[in-house]
Formats: structure tokens, sequence, C-alpha cells
């Protein structure tokens, strides 16, 4: 009896980390200062750490210096900018903040200003969690303006 009681707590404890939401949010802003375009996305650790593991075959812990490889080369590979034209922005890897809950990474447009009509393609874990909903708030002339991405829209014209 005790070796079940313990088993059903182990199971709850261990849905306790598990959750049914899938969300991404994506800042974008120019920086005056630098006069380059900053990205600042966050996403949820256990749902990057679970789709690294399921690409690598592999478990991953993100806070290791290690995971920054894989993950930078599944992100520049799924979130990228076209200017207007249709031409890939070279988009510079800044670097990654890890916590429990979270995953920051930061990159940017050095010395350029997003251009109105560019093409934001953001399928960051939609190609992994069916559910996944990506936000990206894109501040231009001081105005914010959202966009929302999703398995039917993941890509979007900058307003």
């Amino acid at each position: 009896m005790m070796r079940l009681v313990l088993a059903v707590l182990l199971a709850c404890a261990g849905g306790a980390h598990a959750h049914n939401f899938h969300t991404g949010i994506a800042d974008i802003s120019y920086n005056e200062r630098t006069g380059g375009t900053e990205i600042v996305h966050t996403y949820t650790s256990h749902d990057l750490a679970a789709l690294l593991t399921n690409l690598y075959g592999r478990q991953f812990d993100l806070g290791r210096a290690d995971s920054e490889a894989p993950l930078r080369r599944y992100v520049e590979k799924q979130f990228t900018i076209a200017g207007p034209d249709g031409a890939r922005l070279p988009l510079q890897w800044v670097g990654v903040k890890v916590d429990a809950d979270s995953v920051v990474i930061f990159q940017e447009l050095p010395s350029a200003r997003l251009a109105k009509g560019s093409r934001i393609h953001n399928a960051l874990l939609i190609d992994f969690l069916p559910s996944q909903k990506n936000t990206v708030n894109l501040q231009t002339d001081g105005k914010t303006r959202t966009l929302f991405f999703d398995q039917d829209h993941i890509d979007q014209i900058a307003p």
C-alpha cells in the first residue's frame, strides 16, 4: 500500500511541471543608442529542452554551455526576417540567458532599422508542438504592433 501511495505522489509531482499551454514571445525594437534592431525571445525552458532532446536524441540541460550551439542552430533556422525585397536579413546571435522556467534569446540586426514590409518567419516550437502560439511585439516609430504566429500563420509582414 505504501508503494502505491508513493507512486501516486510521484506521478502528481511530475505533472506539476507539465503545462498545457505553449506560448512564446519576442520583442523587436529599434535601439536609438546603438542604431540597431534588437530581438528578445522568451520561451519555456521545458519546451525547448524537450524539442532539442527530440531533435538530437539526448537529454539537454539548457544551462550548460554545450547546449547553446544546438539551440542557436534551431533558432536561426526557425526565426528569420527578410527585407521588403525578399532578401534574408543577417540576424546576429548575441546570446542566451536560461533559468528554471524560461530561456531568453538575444539577437540583433546591427546598424539597421526593420523596414515596413519586412517578412517575419517565426516557426519556433510550432514544428514540434502543434498548439504552440508565438507573439511578436514589434515596436516601430514609437508604436507597438502585435503579430501572432501559429501553425497556420508562420509568416507575417511587418506593418
